[in-house]
């Protein structure tokens, strides 16, 4: 808080591009573990075994199509945000307002709520607290922190979770594999690992509720039957993993701060291995902690369950945080709570600044545009309060949702609202004919599209393995990895129908926007430059009054320690331009481009050993 400056935009990004690899990488992959993911990864691999270890692994080709592919467009367009890339891209503020007011959504429905969620099992486990009453203290800490905390230096922070987090879970899956007897003893123990109690007296549960499935050692599951089929893991996953990976804000402003395109390319390859970890830190640790404590984990009884855990349609959720607390000594159970929580309430932190920065800048300020500076700082706080009065109202969704696996709560989230999205920069940047009103009516049809899935969905609820859902067939027996394909193919459809039955957008606006005009040197004229000229000069004007306002000495510590205080160095003309020249080099010495090639060819053959390995 003391050393960086919070007050301005201007201070956040004054550093312009100066990020190495290695904390580049090592962010990447602490914004996207949280503790939703020690949760919800262990507790699907306690119920159906390691196939959702490959949605991780999805991530070991994704990252390479991020910084060969996504970053030098984003880079080569001088953007910083995505909703900046989309009006850029098409002109007119609807996709811009669209686009903040989905993301919001998603926020609320899978991020926020997920790790509150998860957050609040590791206190339950931990402490015996009340559910609720641990998601409050949760909060009550995560507002103050969001309220004052400088996200400046956010990357080096994640750098030094990543290192904790990896240590923690390491000697805890070492500690797992210890009791179980190691990996031929998984395979053996796990598939005898059934609870006890599969009665509750008036009726005895089918043998599918509380066996392991027959193919849990498997990532490659039928078609059809399989719970995680592999036509859905390889296509359908791909698309969500395009959407987050590619044009999801927190991930790709990890990329653009690198400080050039040889550290962006190798941050992301640093990652990619990384993410081969997760299957054996948290899915088979998940799974060796049904063999420990098969009745707790695994129960079928919701009497049981609710004695356990206190949700009654399964415990899987708590198959983690209970081996952090039965397994490892007491000085280690306290180091792997704090990572656990230190996770949460950064990647929390995160998604409440970008959420309340979406809402205020992008929304509120089209309903009031002469809103004041000052009023604007209030609302972005205030509705960072409405925000998790609303997660916390998600929470007995998320709780009940998918038979109390959180992790493919998330994903099926994802895959109702994310695919259109991913259509749209997909095509953005890989087709220069799609225009503004193909594009925008995609992104509508498509999300139409998914939320008449996702509210039928949760309307008739996810049922229990013992009490399936009335939900029609021909909405809900459709996998959601299905529903992602189905719904991406749509609205590329759409979007490029209406594109060609409208008019194109002239190349001169269009210079490094998308991948055929990406190495085009002539000037750019941008769509709606007039409106951007007429827009600007009020922010401006309001910040020198605050900066010249006289200020007491009470007031400027309190305005320091929220983060409300204008200071900071102001750039001249020229300095702005060369900084913006910058920031949009993707030039590249030709030792380290091949170098960084070969890694990511390396890379590439991994995730394909790994796979037909598992298969």
């Amino acid at each position: 808080m003391y050393s960086t400056n919070r007050g301005t935009v201007g201070g956040f990004f004054l550093a312009g591009r100066s990020m190495v690899w290695w904390p580049i990488g090592a962010s990447l992959f602490a914004s996207n573990i949280g503790s939703g993911h020690f949760v919800g990864l262990a507790g699907t691999g306690a119920a159906a075994g390691i196939a959702i270890g490959g949605f991780e692994w999805n991530a070991l080709v994704m990252v390479v199509i991020l910084g060969w592919l996504f970053v030098p467009i984003y880079i080569k367009a001088g953007v910083v945000t995505m909703p900046e890339y989309l009006k850029k891209r098409f002109g007119g503020k609807r996709i811009q307002v669209y686009l903040s007011i989905l993301s919001l959504f998603l926020y609320i429905f899978t991020k926020i709520s997920a790790d509150i969620f998860s957050g609040a099992i590791f206190i339950q486990v931990a402490m015996k607290l009340n559910i609720y009453l641990a998601i409050i203290i949760l909060l009550a800490i995560t507002a103050l922190y969001t309220i004052t905390g400088g996200l400046a230096a956010v990357i080096y922070t994640d750098t030094l979770q990543t290192l904790i987090m990896l240590v923690g879970s390491i000697i805890l899956a070492v500690f797992a594999f210890k009791e179980v007897g190691g990996y031929e003893e998984l395979m053996d123990k796990y598939m005898k690992a059934i609870p006890s109690a599969v009665s509750d007296g008036n009726m005895t549960f089918p043998e599918q509720c509380y066996s392991p499935r027959p193919d849990a050692f498997q990532i490659f599951r039928d078609p059809i039957t399989g719970d995680l089929p592999w036509p859905g893991l390889i296509f359908g996953l791909s698309i969500l993993a395009l959407w987050y990976w590619c044009t999801d804000q927190v991930i790709v402003q990890r990329c653009l701060s690198g400080k050039n395109m040889s550290h962006v390319k190798a941050g992301c390859i640093f990652c990619g291995y990384m993410k081969l970890l997760p299957m054996f830190l948290m899915v088979m640790p998940g799974m060796i902690s049904r063999v420990l404590y098969t009745d707790e984990v695994a129960c079928v009884v919701p009497d049981v369950c609710r004695k356990a855990c206190g949700t009654p349609v399964g415990c899987t959720n708590v198959a983690y945080p209970t081996m952090v607390v039965k397994l490892m000594p007491d000085g280690l159970r306290g180091l792997m709570l704090s990572v656990m929580l230190a996770s949460l309430m950064s990647s929390l932190t995160s998604i409440f600044n970008s959420a309340s920065t979406l809402f205020t800048m992008d929304i509120y300020t089209k309903i009031r545009a002469e809103a004041k500076e000052r009023e604007l700082m209030i609302v972005g706080r205030v509705f960072i309060f409405v925000l998790i009065g609303i997660s916390i109202a998600w929470v007995p969704v998320v709780q009940s949702a998918q038979n109390g696996q959180l992790f493919d709560y998330i994903q099926s989230i994802t895959s109702y609202l994310g695919p259109p999205i991913a259509a749209v920069f997909f095509l953005a940047i890989f087709c220069k004919r799609v225009n503004e009103q193909g594009a925008f009516w995609g992104l509508l049809i498509g999300l139409l599209i998914g939320l008449s899935r996702m509210i039928t969905e949760f309307a008739y609820g996810t049922g229990s393995c013992a009490q399936p859902s009335d939900c029609p067939d021909i909405i809900c027996k459709v996998h959601y990895l299905y529903f992602a394909i189905i719904l991406f193919v749509i609205s590329v459809i759409i979007i490029l129908s209406v594109s060609f039955l409208t008019k194109p957008i002239d190349d001169v606006h269009l210079y490094r926007l998308c991948w055929t005009l990406r190495n085009n040197t002539e000037q750019r004229l941008d769509l709606d430059a007039g409106e951007t000229l007429k827009e600007e000069p009020t922010y401006q004007e309001e910040e020198e009054a605050v900066l010249e306002a006289e200020v007491g000495c009470c007031k400027k510590a309190c305005n320091w320690f929220c983060g409300l205080d204008q200071g900071g160095p102001q750039l001249s003309k020229e300095e702005e331009e060369a900084l913006q020249q910058k920031l949009m080099d993707t030039t590249e010495d030709p030792f380290w481009r091949r170098v960084v090639n070969t890694n990511a060819i390396i890379l590439l053959a991994v995730a394909v050993f790994c796979h037909g390995f598992f298969a």
